[in-house]
């Protein structure tokens, strides 16, 4: 069968990776994809931003399954587009996918729905935050209600600043676009976990649990960014954990989609902080994340797309994941000023020897192919990603790699898997 991806960073890379892998492929197309996913798939013009230009795409290939990557064409609705052509594809409607767009729905529904999650306000203007924030005590999380690649999520430690920064998500200031609205949050502590299902409507199934990086700066500081590195364990989640997750917050959320006549059919992203109370939902995404498909993927031994079809179809009920036991980690190398400006077009050289590390795959996140060479395009350009029977061996082997790679400015954060490895005795 022929799969056509959209796309182009690491999730779809991993991807596209993982596709390959199946016994039922034949050919794998991503649109645009990049200098690396070109190695394993034909890539092709695409531009994610215009709905009209990603099913001209479509149609064109005639593909036996779409799999969208980001959040972007899910918000523009490409799944509605595809299915009112009859293609096959993987990913929730537009509706569906408001648990990601829009911030304040999510909180509503979260609310209306009882699933653990932080106490909240949605505002629509500085007025409205100025009064709400009364009840919230400092450190007072501010979030831009609309997508932003994981960088409209500012924690502020004072009234001031927490107005302040409304103020910069209003008048655009902040992001570049003004928004409508925003939520703000009590502040949670703990450890956050992302926990992704796969989903039909109806039924879900756990994926690998994975623990992200945000902030560029080692020791978690500095500004968030779309993830600096990922690792994923067998012993992540405490025994039963993982049924009440499922039980208490993924299940009840897919149900309430489904009740609310916006069924959920694709990946359910729960990103939690496992609190002292429990786990609470931070956010969800709706969609495969980034960089936690590269670890994720890396461990499955089942068929994706025999899963993805699945959900498609219907029988998520009847499909079990087979997971390689042990651990897995993802380490992204980005450009110098990233995540905010940056240069681009520098050469990445090192990657054959850093191929040949045991264990390691390499996911281009933001790379472009002249000739025979490999540039930097992208403010995140690599995830080098290992798996190993522990957590240890993953990251030795993923820095092993790293140290083989070079590129002009290139920035990687060295402490990824900090937090699991400080519980270790």
């Amino acid at each position: 069968m022929k799969v056509l991806i959209l796309g182009s960073g690491g999730r779809e890379h991993a991807l596209a990776w993982a596709v390959k892998r199946s016994q039922r492929m034949t050919e794998v197309v991503c649109a645009p994809g990049n200098g690396g996913i070109a190695q394993i798939a034909r890539c092709i013009p695409a531009d994610l931003k215009n709905l009209d230009a990603m099913v001209r795409v479509a149609e064109a290939e005639q593909p036996c399954l779409t799999i969208v990557g980001p959040e972007l064409p899910l918000s523009l609705g490409i799944v509605d587009a595809l299915q009112e052509r009859g293609l096959r594809v993987f990913g929730p409607t537009r509706a569906a996918a408001m648990l990601e767009t829009s911030k304040g729905f999510a909180k509503r529904f979260l609310q209306r729905h009882n699933i653990p999650t932080a106490n909240y306000a949605v505002c629509a203007s500085t007025a409205e935050l100025e009064k709400a924030i009364d009840f919230f005590h400092p450190p007072i999380v501010v979030k831009a209600d609309g997508l932003h690649a994981g960088k409209g999520v500012l924690i502020c430690e004072s009234r001031h600043t927490a107005i302040e920064a409304a103020q910069g998500l209003f008048t655009g200031a902040l992001l570049g676009e003004a928004e409508q609205q925003m939520v703000i949050e009590e502040f949670l502590k703990g450890d956050e976990i992302s926990f992704l299902c796969l989903s039909d409507g109806k039924h879900v199934v756990p994926l690998a649990p994975a623990q992200d990086h945000k902030c560029i700066g080692e020791g978690d500081t500095g500004p968030n960014t779309g993830g600096m590195g990922v690792y994923s364990t067998d012993t992540m989640l405490e025994p039963g954990m993982t049924e009440w997750i499922l039980h208490h917050i993924a299940e009840p959320t897919v149900r309430g989609m489904a009740e609310e006549e916006t069924p959920f059919m694709g990946v359910l992203y729960c990103g939690l902080m496992m609190t002292a109370r429990g786990p609470q939902v931070l956010e969800f995404n709706a969609r495969f994340g980034d960089p936690e498909t590269q670890a994720i993927l890396l461990r499955l031994e089942s068929d994706l797309v025999d899963a993805l079809e699945a959900c498609i179809d219907g029988r998520l009920a009847e499909t079990e994941l087979r997971w390689n036991s042990g651990a897995s980690a993802c380490v992204v190398a980005s450009s110098s000023g990233y995540p905010g400006s940056y240069k681009t077009g520098f050469p990445i050289t090192g990657l054959a020897a850093a191929a040949h590390v045991p264990g390691v795959q390499i996911f281009h996140s933001g790379s472009s192919r002249v000739g025979d060479q490999l540039l930097t395009a992208g403010g995140r350009v690599l995830g080098v990603t290992a798996a190993a029977p522990s957590l240890e061996e993953a990251l030795a082997r993923a820095y092993q790699a790293m140290a083989e790679i070079h590129f002009e400015g290139m920035y990687y954060r060295r402490d990824i898997g900090h937090r699991a490895l400080k519980k270790k005795p």
